[in-house]
């Protein structure tokens, strides 16, 4: 496989011990928050046979991808059905967020790569909905043409974590299943 600059910009990230402090408090809230049993099953995927994350992160970044291209060649046509991708994008966040905090937190705490790199993922996609969130504020302020710049930034932040999320899954095997079902560290 060849590497790329990304890779190492990851190398660094999963290098960075300073991330574990907050990484690591934040992985005994999630636990605490979602103790084994019916949620956590739910949110791991076990009903399905596979991790739900990756499936239900599809929702965001499609309605979100679909309305940047609605925004810049949609013409005025194409006004309303990116805001309303855009703002359903937004609602499946929750659903993303807490599947991604489910599945990471049960392996941050063995393996100080994932849980590095699963706290930059979350924070670049935190920022990904920020700006989306503020790019629906504005459209519907009437600054559609800042709304349209939010959106494509937000994007921009997207595809880093996403890329991010990818480099999870395939590099470090976070999520991917050993032998194990869906939610058992």
């Amino acid at each position: 496989m060849t590497t790329s600059p990304l890779n190492d910009l990851a190398a660094r990230v999963e290098a960075t011990a300073a991330l574990d402090g907050p990484a690591e408090a934040i992985g005994r809230t999630v636990r605490g928050a979602i103790p084994a049993g019916t949620a956590k099953e739910a949110l791991s995927g076990a009903w399905l046979g596979h991790a739900l994350h990756p499936l239900v992160s599809d929702v965001p970044i499609g309605t979100w991808t679909s309305s940047v291209l609605l925004d810049w060649i949609g013409g005025r046509d194409g006004r309303t059905a990116a805001d309303r991708l855009l703002l359903a994008g937004i609602l499946a966040a929750g659903a993303t967020v807490a599947t991604g905090w489910s599945d990471w937190a049960d392996v941050e705490e063995h393996d100080p790569k994932v849980r590095r790199s699963g706290l930059v993922h979350a924070a670049t996609n935190a920022t990904a909905t920020a700006l989306m969130v503020s790019s629906y504020a504005a459209r519907k302020r009437g600054a559609r043409g800042r709304g349209r710049l939010l959106s494509l930034a937000g994007s921009a932040a997207l595809g880093c974590g996403g890329w991010l999320g990818g480099h999870l899954s395939y590099t470090l095997g976070a999520g991917v299943d050993r032998g194990r079902a869906p939610g058992q560290a």
